[in-house]
């Protein structure tokens, strides 16, 4: 019978190497799996990786591990704001380091990292920082750079309901990253609200299906 259901966050996140590169979903607060990524900062896994729209915001989410020097590099398209000054002051510190994506070019290198396709043309970020060592072509008469697809060791993902098999919904705008994301990773990791019985889904509402993901963790 296939159970992807894992008692608790602590022992979902167990396996999470040293170097890993985590794919962590949300956009601002919404479908931020944050009792994973806490559960990822009492494991104490280091020198990570981290994919995520923004750094986290005071010392919530993602800016709680990088507050304790556990991301050694962040890919992201949003990490000056108001509210997220520990990465500001790590960035100036030289203690992580920065790879800044505009928004709609990560969501397709991550969606790319899922579909197998290992890099594509795009005209955004030409003729900016975005571009510096990128190989160009023209088509059509339109400059675009080469981007790399963003493929994860592991993605951590928020939804609202799940089954058994791994079948997940999402609530509204906490959708966002969190589909591409499962996809891109080898081990995917979903925080949900709710676990029902097979079944109990309506087929034509599951957006991720339970092919893409390993572990289903119920919020506490």
């Amino acid at each position: 019978m296939i159970n992807k259901v894992i008692a608790s966050a602590s022992e979902a996140v167990a396996d999470v190497d040293n170097a890993s590169t985590v794919l962590f979903g949300g956009f601002g607060g919404a479908g931020v799996p944050y009792e994973l990524i806490y559960a990822l900062y009492d494991q104490e896994a280091k020198d990570l990786t981290a994919v995520s729209n923004n750094p986290g915001y005071h010392e919530e989410g993602i800016a709680k591990l990088i507050a304790h020097d556990r991301i050694a590099k962040l890919l992201c398209s949003f990490p000056v704001q108001k509210d997220s000054y520990v990465f500001k002051e790590k960035y100036k510190q030289g203690k992580i380091d920065l790879e800044l994506i505009p928004q709609g070019t990560m969501a397709e290198r991550i969606r790319a990292g899922g579909a197998g396709i290992e890099a594509f043309y795009t005209p955004t970020g030409v003729g900016t920082e975005v571009a510096k060592g990128k190989d160009k072509k023209e088509f059509n008469g339109i400059t675009c750079i080469l981007e790399k697809a963003i493929k994860g060791d592991f993605a951590f993902i928020r939804a609202k309901k799940a089954d058994r098999w791994g079948n997940l919904v999402y609530n509204k705008s906490g959708r966002n990253f969190n589909p591409v994301m499962a996809m891109a990773a080898k081990v995917t990791i979903a925080e949900v609200d709710e676990i029902v019985e097979v079944g109990e889904l309506d087929p034509e509402a599951i957006v991720t299906p339970g092919i893409f993901v390993q572990r289903v963790v119920k919020r506490s």
